[in-house]
Order: structure tokens, then C-alpha cells, then sequence
């Protein structure tokens, strides 16, 4: 399984990685702040899922079920955003 090989590298550079899915997470939501409706909103939300992907997955090896269900929801609100900056709903 995959797992089984990703964790043990998660495990290790724990810090780093989680510091990496919050610094994606800032960036992501400053462009929107600073460019408004003219927000490349494909790759924001992209950015944004794959942020919080890392850190529900690191929030999880830490058994930190707060985090884990903070970063989970972001990740259901990301594949909402995926779709919506697609055009597969309004």
C-alpha cells in the first residue's frame, strides 16, 4: 500500500510539510484577496485542496482529529470550488 511508504517520509518531515500545506493555504487565499474577481480561482482552489490534502493527512499520522476534521472539510470545500471554477454547476 502507499501508505506505507509515504508515512514514514510525512513522519519525518513533519514540520516541514505542514509548514508548506499553511504557507500554500496563505498564498492561496491572498491572491484571491488581492486580485478579487480576477483570481485565477482554478488554480486557487487546486492550491487550496492540495493544502489541505497534506495537512489532514499530517493531522491524521499526529491523531489530531480536531485538524483532521478541519483539513477534511477543506478538502470537501475544495473539490466544490474544483467544480464551480470548472463550470460543472453555478
Amino acid at each position: 500500500m502507499i501508505s506505507t511508504l509515504i508515512n514514514p517520509f510525512i513522519r519525518r518531515n513533519l514540520k516541514i510539510l505542514e509548514m508548506t500545506g499553511v504557507l500554500m493555504r496563505i498564498g492561496s487565499f491572498s491572491l484571491v484577496s488581492w486580485l478579487g474577481p480576477n483570481s485565477p480561482f482554478m488554480f486557487v482552489w487546486i492550491v487550496n485542496t492540495t493544502d489541505a490534502v497534506l495537512l489532514t493527512w499530517c493531522a491524521l499520522l499526529k491523531r489530531d482529529s480536531a485538524y483532521t476534521l478541519l483539513n477534511a472539510f477543506w478538502i470537501l470545500i475544495g473539490v466544490v470550488g474544483i467544480a464551480r471554477a470548472a463550470g460543472l454547476f453555478h
